[in-house]
């Protein structure tokens, strides 16, 4: 094994393979940007088989346990590990564009298993571990997934689950079992593969169900390419990345596109090591600890995360974050003064969902940051607000956040669901379904999901302002806004509240009824404060607002 080089050699000898030529302002960056996508092109040979014949001995993954016992993974083991699985899964009958679901935390199986697949030129589905049994049977079905890689606490569900599932081959479980091939023992005996399939550019990848939040989840089938798309946005909101020390870390499981594409596989793409570590719930103190053992200095937390962060003290000595990007929830202007005047860095907000993901980010070392939006188009993709007939609104003017078709980031298709994709679309734009404004000056500013706005006596209002306006009170954990029935006025807004352990309600709904009047408008001021001890939320940490309403139905 080669001795691993220097971070500082690593980046001298331009290994890093920057899409952004140079780091600059924001109108320069995206003027210089220009998009050399390859025919061919394999997200594991990028992310770890280039790397291993660069460098076997540099470190790609360190894995800590529950119990903090740390392994590091060089880019060398990776490529060893997925070879032998792809010819395991050859000899079992996988073949190029079948579905292999990763039912699996973040780790080195979940990994290997995700490079096997793209080795063979096939489609890694991952699913989250806390799905339950009807979750997992509809994506499994729907999907007809061929082969399911999972742990000792989930293969309990699969099994019970196989009979009904005719397209399902093989389970391999990372632990012995009795009821699935054994991961590592047949990993360990299997032969390397002798040739990995050429995958070109546009041949499908990943595919990852959306979170179900607007109807039944639909499977998006994104293209090997996707990866590419998504590397100037990693660039931006971890400002001039990569440089010398950076390593990344997310809380974010690996099965929702946040984990898996705005930090894990793009920091390997560059040759930045990740850390792996399960997180059965997400606490402060031990990120903080995470985050100083393991010199950790870039990060995509999840606004729940940040929230969370916030309640608790300050980080300890040894917590060196350079890094900070956020995104599925507006974060508002109180969360980005703290992260600022506590973590000493600044949150950079980006906005995508699963079909196109990282298309907008604030940045603050590249442009001037407005509290409250999510920044400018991201170099490489154009971004507009649009009507109902797909043309793009003026300034300050409320529409739909649209993409321009033919970006490289954006999904293949619905699976087996030709009728929604097309719904996806309108002239030369793929709509999100996401309402916004944008300035003058190109900043795009959150309003709501298109079914989350709210009708209140002739206005329409987002939800998104007020919870930002709500979150600033002192005892607000979590905040979220809804329209319930009204006879009046159609619907009356509605604020359902999380605050701090132990804080006396009485007197806090008048002051937060107050506090939205006086900050943003008394049209829109929660006629109705609830509070709750938590809110729903989808496995990826967004707040259900759906699920809010249905409850005042009942």
């Amino acid at each position: 094994m080669s001795p691993s080089l220097s971070d500082a050699e690593w980046l001298a000898q331009g290994r890093s393979r920057k899409l952004i030529a140079r780091w600059a302002p924001w109108d320069e960056m995206r003027a210089d940007f220009a998009w050399d996508i390859p025919e061919h092109f394999n997200i594991a040979e990028r992310c770890c088989d280039s790397w291993a014949a660069l460098d076997a001995g540099r470190v790609g993954l360190t894995h800590v346990a529950q119990d903090g016992a740390a392994k590091d993974w060089t880019f060398g083991d990776l490529k060893a590990a997925s070879d032998r699985l792809a010819t395991v899964l050859r000899a079992g009958g996988l073949r190029k564009g079948d579905r292999i679901a990763v039912l699996l935390g973040q780790g080195p199986e979940a990994l290997i298993t995700h490079f096997a697949a793209y080795k063979l030129g096939a489609v890694a589905l991952p699913l989250f571990t806390l799905f339950g049994a009807d979750a997992l049977a509809y994506r499994l079905s729907d999907s007809g997934t061929r082969v399911v890689v999972t742990d000792a606490q989930n293969l309990a569900k699969i099994d019970a689950l196989r009979a009904n599932l005719p397209e399902l081959k093989d389970v391999f479980s990372t632990s012995p079992s009795d009821v699935a091939r054994d991961f590592w023992a047949e990993l360990n005996a299997a032969e390397p593969l002798d040739k990995p399939e050429l995958t070109r550019a546009e041949d499908p990848a990943v595919m990852i169900y959306t979170s179900g939040t607007t109807g039944p989840p639909k499977g998006v089938l994104h293209a090997q390419r996707f990866l590419l798309g998504h590397l100037p946005g990693v660039e931006c909101f971890n400002e001039d990345f990569p440089q010398a020390g950076d390593k990344g870390w997310t809380p974010a499981d690996w099965a929702w596109i946040g984990g898996l594409m705005d930090l894990a596989l793009p920091f390997l793409y560059f040759g930045v090591p990740i850390v792996s570590h399960r997180m059965r719930k997400f606490e402060a103190d031990a990120a903080y600890r995470l985050l100083a053992n393991h010199n950790i200095r870039n990060l995509f937390m999840p606004p729940t995360a940040l929230k969370l962060l916030r309640q608790s003290d300050a980080p300890p000595k040894g917590v060196n974050i350079r890094s900070i990007g956020s995104g599925g929830e507006s974060l508002g202007a109180g969360l980005l003064d703290w992260a600022r005047d506590v973590l000493g860095v600044n949150v950079n907000e980006f906005y995508g969902q699963t079909e196109c993901n990282l298309v907008l980010s604030s940045v603050a070392g590249a442009m001037a940051v407005k509290p409250g939006s999510m920044g400018q188009a991201i170099p490489g993709h154009d971004v507009a607000v649009i009507n109902a007939h797909g043309t793009p609104c003026g300034p300050g003017e409320m529409g739909e956040i649209a993409v321009r078709v033919g970006d490289p980031v954006m999904f293949l298709r619905y699976w087996n669901l030709p009728e929604k994709t097309d719904e996806k679309f309108v002239g030369n734009w793929m709509r999100t379904g996401d309402l916004a404004v944008c300035d003058g000056d190109g900043y795009f500013t959150f309003a709501s999901r298109d079914d989350d706005v709210i009708t209140s006596a002739g206005y329409r209002i987002g939800p998104s302002e007020i919870e930002n306006c709500l979150m600033t009170h002192p005892d607000v954990v979590m905040a979220a806004v809804i329209g319930v029935p009204d006879a009046l006025r159609t619907e009356a807004v509605k604020a359902v509240v999380v605050l701090r352990p132990g804080v006396n309600e009485a007197g806090v709904a008048d002051q937060l009824i107050q506090l939205v009047r006086g900050r943003i408008s008394p049209h829109v001021a929660p006629r109705l404060v609830e509070f709750v001890t938590d809110l729903p939320m989808t496995a990826t940490g967004k707040i259900m607002r759906r699920e809010l309403r249905t409850a005042q139905d009942e």
